[in-house]
């Protein structure tokens, strides 16, 4: 029987290509791959230039946004409504976590500074040197590592749904509230009912498809489940060590009002953690998948910070 799932990627493959990004893998070091969205023009070889034609004007390159998923699925389904929006003013780039669509390590730790570093190391290979980053759960803490290593690539960060660590009593806290033992049984459901679960305290509104839908979903977005069982284990620090970085970057943090998972009252205290480069933006009406359930308020949002880092450079 048809997996209804894995019948859907060709065509949002194809979107992706209309947008102007391709898939591309990068080796990291031996043994580690990731696999990336990139835009058209990364990979394109520069024209010969005639020697009887003046040389063109070289254009503008467009400011380099890369959005980075979250843990229950990987990049480009995670932001099938972003990349398009965003394409037209911005170099767009969708890597995949390691452990997530096709990318692969054989190295042993599940760290998200280990993740923070390959992605900046393939960003280094595709010839990213300043970036904007975008990051939803799982992927918001590698983007908060990210910046935190690398401040001369990560010009400013946009977080959806995370955190700045996972620290044991947020972990023990959230679990608790949603009614689950741990973060695997939440974040890694190996039954139809246990998407479901996971779906009900992600979304905002009671979400309905067939049975056969979630099981299709479950074969092809939940591999690697030994890695990313351990990518969920490493992500837990205890309290004492857990501090809170002295960020250079700009950070807006552009959350759904209803997120069950980490709920406003976190957002808002890590504003004020952050101090005063950071920014904050509810809206309405969404939950944990604020930019799968209100795609247009959250691009309008996005699209308007990212418009407030060109004028402040311009205006320098």
């Amino acid at each position: 029987m048809v997996n209804l799932v894995a019948a859907q990627k060709p065509l949002l493959n194809g979107l992706m290509k209309m947008a102007g990004v391709v898939p591309h893998t990068v080796e990291i070091q031996p043994g580690t791959v990731m696999n990336f969205w990139v835009p058209t023009e990364t990979l394109k070889k520069p024209k010969q230039t005639q020697p009887k034609k003046p040389p063109k004007k070289p254009k503008t390159p467009k400011p380099v946004v890369v959005l980075v998923h979250g843990f229950a699925s990987e990049g480009i389904v995670t932001w099938q409504f972003q990349v398009g929006s965003l394409a037209k003013k911005y170099a767009v780039y969708v890597p995949d976590l390691l452990f997530f669509g096709g990318s692969l390590s054989d190295c042993p730790d599940r760290s998200p500074s280990f993740q923070a570093n390959c992605l900046a190391e393939g960003l280094k290979k595709l010839g990213v040197e300043r970036c904007t980053v975008v990051g939803f759960s799982y992927g918001g803490m590698v983007a908060f590592k990210l910046a935190e290593l690398y401040p001369d690539l990560v010009r400013a960060l946009v977080v959806s749904g995370s955190i700045l660590a996972m620290t044991d009593s947020i972990s023990d806290t959230t679990l608790r509230g949603l009614g689950f033992s741990s973060s695997s049984e939440l974040l890694l459901p190996t039954s139809v009912k246990g998407l479901k679960a996971l779906l009900s305290v992600a979304a905002y509104k009671k979400l309905w498809f067939p049975d056969k839908l979630h099981k299709d979903f479950l074969e092809v977005m939940f591999n690697n489940r030994k890695e990313r069982g351990e990518l969920l284990e490493g992500l837990v620090v205890s309290n004492k060590d857990a501090t809170i970085p002295n960020f250079q970057q700009r950070i807006h943090l552009l959350w759904g009002e209803n997120d069950q998972i980490f709920k406003l009252e976190l957002a808002q205290n890590m504003k004020e953690q952050l101090g005063d480069k950071a920014t904050f933006q509810g809206i309405k009406k969404a939950g944990h998948l604020v930019h799968l359930e209100r795609p247009c308020v959250y691009n309008r949002f996005l699209k308007r910070f990212l418009a407030s880092l060109n004028e402040d450079e311009a205006s320098k």
